[in-house]
């Protein structure tokens, strides 16, 4: 039996006739709205064709992105968090962590490798929203500042991506103090004269904000990637007044001075090439 019948009007299909569109084929754009076909964005690094909107990328995608094909040697794979507090809230932490590792096949909110762009060898980190927010907890610290030391071992330039949604809570004051190893493992680092690029995307907030990811030698930014220390309500309610409209984002702050650059994604290897060039005369 035929599953569609002819009209005046034209052919209509019957309804178990239609095709069945797979899961997660399109994707909605959060600006904009327009509905985009995975593949089509993934080809465009996952920026909207329509409006440029940037989202979220996975460190594989930035190192495939950044680094020459067949250089990029992956570090660290292996540092996985404790739960050194036995901390809960509506989970345990260490079920979290598990349950997050599983999901995502990651050890940790980041990943780094060593590689090469062009005639430049490169330490590079980046930092993943998928896991527990990209915050920042002991792992992600220590796997930062072990990216910053392979510079200074081997000589080479440093570049971190960093994505996140700010201290993971969980690890309490652990979290914390990676602020200041971070911070200290790039003071070595600028007493060699060894360059360090900061790449920020969306979102890059709390305490990655306040350490490596704004203390590089050229901070970079995704265009409009929300940037800053605390939430817009909760910098409100400290200062009691309305803040100006869009003040967190890259070309706010990149007009005030905060960051250097604002650079689409895809044109970040080659303004990345063209600043180590200078970085390295």
């Amino acid at each position: 039996m035929a599953w569609f019948h002819r009209t005046k009007k034209g052919i209509l299909t019957k309804g178990n006739g239609k095709n069945k569109m797979p899961a997660g084929q399109w994707e909605k754009c959060p600006k904009c709205g327009a509905i985009n076909n995975q593949r089509e964005l993934q080809a465009s690094l996952r920026v909207c064709p329509k409006c440029g909107y940037h989202g979220r990328m996975d460190p594989e995608g930035y190192f495939e992105l950044l680094l020459d094909e067949g250089s990029c040697q992956f570090q660290d794979r292996d540092v996985t968090a404790k739960d050194p507090l036995g901390f809960t809230d509506r989970k345990k932490y260490s079920d979290r962590l598990h349950a997050t590792q599983k999901k995502t096949g990651l050890s940790d909110a980041v990943q780094a490798a060593l590689g090469r762009m062009e005639r430049h060898a490169v330490s590079i980190a980046a930092m993943d929203f998928r896991f527990i927010g990209g915050s920042m907890g002991s792992v992600v610290g220590e796997v930062i500042a072990r990216t910053i030391r392979r510079g200074i071992d081997q000589n080479i330039p440093v570049i971190v991506i960093a994505q996140s949604g700010g201290a993971r809570m969980m690890e309490g004051a652990l979290s914390l103090m990676q602020m200041a190893k971070t911070s200290a493992n790039l003071a070595k680092l600028h007493e060699k004269g060894i360059p360090y690029i900061a790449v920020l995307t969306n979102p890059t907030t709390g305490g990655v904000s306040a350490s490596f990811a704004m203390l590089g030698d050229i901070n970079i930014a995704e265009p409009g990637a929300l940037i800053g220390f605390a939430g817009p309500r909760v910098i409100r309610e400290t200062i009691g007044q309305d803040l100006p409209k869009g003040f967190q984002s890259a070309e706010f702050l990149r007009d005030h001075g905060f960051i250097d650059i604002v650079v689409d994604r895809r044109e970040l290897r080659s303004k990345l090439i063209h600043l180590l060039d200078l970085l390295q005369e």
